[in-house]
């Protein structure tokens, strides 16, 4: 059986980039108003966080598959945030044009990492059948 090199989660760029997600939702959350987080910020800052959170649970998991849905999870879980729950905020001029640009940039970098590490798990499960 072949020696298989592990990777730490907190090595993984996928996983760096969710943490700085994370980090950067939490500060347009931080500046809203109570009424602002009720109605759209809860949402948002979920959304944003549930990607890294769904990244760090498909990678503990263990079945090529199990591990790619989780991944799949953390895909939609960015696009809600970022194609939706972004859009509404600056829509409703609740947010400062540089920290939509910014989570814009940001999100936009993470979904082409995770297409590519979607990919790579799809790759390395295809060369063990």
């Amino acid at each position: 059986m072949a020696n298989k090199k592990h990777i730490p989660l907190e090595d993984l760029e996928i996983y760096r980039l969710g943490r700085k997600l994370s980090k950067l939702g939490w500060e347009i959350y931080s500046e809203l108003s109570w009424q602002d987080k009720k109605i759209m910020g809860d949402q948002f800052i979920t959304a944003t966080d549930s990607f890294g959170a769904n990244i760090v649970e498909g990678y503990r998991r263990y079945h090529y598959l199990d591990k790619i849905k989780f991944f799949y999870n953390s895909r939609a879980s960015l696009a809600e945030a970022n194609d939706y729950w972004l859009e509404l905020l600056k829509e409703r001029e609740k947010i400062k044009e540089d920290s939509y640009k910014k989570f814009k940039g940001l999100s936009e970098q993470s979904s082409k990492k995770l297409q590519n590490f979607i990919n790579s798990i799809y790759k390395a499960k295809n060369s063990i059948s």
